[in-house]
């Protein structure tokens, strides 16, 4: 690829990016108060799953998310020691109260975002005129035999990591996790795809391919057996349930032939009408065996 063509696909990407940051942000916006809230200050410890599925779940759902969110993050503890989100949170105040002189909430800044993660250093080191005559303001930071940078370029109270000291917080943040707790990957949600393809103007098939390999099974008399219940919402711009769409589909397959399906997918076929324009549609899959369920948001155009 020559030079003209690696700068056409670089700008191609960055766009692409830019509008896969603009649609999030009017997700973000549509949000109630309170949601919105959440996903700001967790923003330090949602994983991108998750935060995918909260933009995605109906409003109702929202608040048992949360609670999920935080009890999936506590671990046992003494008595008198505070939850993992009574910590997390107090470490927002203390953060504010630290780092108050930059432009924004200390909680945000550099300084915030690693003493929420990490906690208090053990040495923290300040020198607000430069360490030389010519220097700026820093602070060393020591977490046992650790150290971390933070420098004041422009003498405004931004106080920035050092880019050679963001492989130690990275070090760091993974040694933690007695405070916050490893979350992999969501267990037992069904990870599918969704294809829309439009007839006619008014109308779409919506196709949703489920992985054989991630449906869970119950096995007796050597036939494996399970039942996924499938929810699409059409919606309006803003969030209005217009069309419906809920169905079983009860799935039977002989062990013996599992080996030979496993690679491919169970496929799922919907026909859904409207009046021509642009829509959002919500899907939830759920599997009747542990209930839980995993949901999607994309827009069509019917």
């Amino acid at each position: 690829m020559n030079n003209q063509g690696r700068r056409s696909a670089v700008l191609i990407l960055a766009l692409a990016g830019f509008a896969s940051a603009c649609i999030t942000a009017r997700v973000i916006n549509s949000l109630d108060a309170e949601s919105r809230d959440f996903l700001s200050k967790v923003r330090y410890l949602i994983t991108k799953q998750e935060r995918q599925r909260f933009l995605a779940i109906p409003a109702g759902d929202r608040t048992s998310f949360m609670e999920e969110f935080w009890e999936k993050r506590e671990s046992e503890k003494l008595p008198g020691e505070k939850s993992f989100k009574e910590e997390y949170f107090a470490r927002i105040e203390e953060a504010n109260r630290l780092f108050s002189e930059g432009s924004e909430p200390g909680w945000l800044q550099d300084r915030g975002r690693v003493y929420i993660l990490l906690g208090p250093p053990t040495n923290r080191i300040t020198y607000p005129r430069g360490v030389t005559f010519w220097g700026v303001p820093t602070e060393y930071w020591y977490y046992g035999f650790f150290p971390l940078t933070f420098t004041d370029a422009w003498w405004n109270g931004n106080y920035k990591l050092d880019p050679e000291s963001v492989e130690q917080v990275a070090i760091l943040n993974r040694t933690q996790k007695d405070w916050q707790p490893y979350v992999g990957p969501e267990e037992g949600r069904i990870e599918f795809k969704v294809k829309v393809e439009r007839p006619k103007p008014g109308a779409a098939l919506i196709e949703i391919a489920v992985p054989y390999r991630d449906i869970r099974f119950e096995i007796k008399n050597r036939v494996m057996r399970a039942i996924l219940v499938l929810t699409l919402d059409l919606l309006e711009k803003d969030e209005n349930v217009i069309r419906q769409y809920q169905a079983e589909y009860p799935i039977e397959i002989a062990d013996a032939d599992f080996d030979r399906v496993k690679a491919e997918d169970y496929v799922l076929n919907v026909p859904m009408e409207a009046s021509p324009g642009e829509y959002g549609l919500r899907l939830i899959l759920k599997n009747a065996k542990d209930g839980i369920k995993t949901y999607k948001k994309i827009k069509i155009s019917l």
